[in-house]
């Protein structure tokens, strides 16, 4: 399942990826502000969000 950390400002995806990493290693990764709208990120646990969304069948030709 991908993990996705968006900012709540502009909407502008920081990261989508497998691979888990913890909210503050992206916001430092940005200096803690947005490239897009240049807003301050903070990453506030009450806010996140955890989606499931069913799996896609894929065919195989």
């Amino acid at each position: 399942m991908p993990q996705r950390i968006i900012c709540k400002s502009c909407g502008h995806i920081l990261y989508e990826s497998v691979e888990f990493v913890y909210p503050g290693e992206v916001i430092n990764s940005y200096g803690g502000v947005c490239p897009s709208c240049r807003s301050k990120i903070l990453f506030n646990a009450d806010d996140a969000r955890i989606e499931l969304k069913p799996a896609q069948k894929h065919r195989i030709s």
